[in-house]
């Protein structure tokens, strides 16, 4: 039900931005944010192709897991920046999936690896790209949201989160047509 919260369109169909509850107009970001969701974006786009050499270089067995692990990585962290750049609160859940599924990566890559130079290289991987996307996707995930930007934690529990009936008034929505789409069917 928590899911449906978060991902449900308000009542006109169209799903919520930042810049639909806050403000109208462009939205501005922060050069920090900005290389966030461009770092970000970037590793998932730079996942695609990976994807490809280990369908093609590894047993069918182990392709059709490896392909699966860093295609949900790839997509979580293509969601995670994609919505940074637009500035969408809902970029919390996106990056805590993302930096679990690189952790566990990189673990399975450690774990896995024969000793020598495929050792070497998990551990560059883990070093280099994994482990600092995992702890970026993770601090993203655990920051608060700022003042007027709302949130997707805790939607529909009461807890002053910006889905709650009349959080937003005065913010050019119309709680009517909110009350329907956060309903917990």
């Amino acid at each position: 039900m928590t899911l449906i919260a978060f991902n449900s369109p308000a009542g006109n169909g169209r799903y919520a931005t930042k810049s639909s509850w806050v403000r109208r107009g462009p939205v501005h970001l922060g050069t920090a944010r900005r290389r966030q969701g461009r770092s970000l974006t970037g590793a998932g786009l730079a996942l695609l192709p990976w994807l490809g050499y280990l369908a093609g270089t590894l047993p069918p067995a182990e392709a059709a897991a490896w392909v699966v692990l860093d295609a949900l990585e790839a997509a979580a962290l293509l969601a995670t920046g994609t919505r940074l750049l637009r500035a969408d609160p809902r970029h919390r859940a996106p990056a805590a999936a993302a930096a679990v599924l690189l952790l566990a990566d990189a673990c399975i890559d450690l774990a896995t690896a024969a000793p020598g130079a495929e050792f070497a290289t998990a551990v560059a991987m883990a070093v280099a790209a994994e482990l600092p996307l995992a702890a970026l996707c993770a601090a993203l995930a655990a920051r608060p949201a700022r003042a007027g930007q709302g949130t997707d934690a805790g939607a529909g529990s009461g807890s002053g989160s910006g889905w709650d009936a009349g959080t937003r008034t005065g913010s050019g929505w119309d709680a009517g047509t909110r009350t329907g789409s956060v309903s917990g069917t």
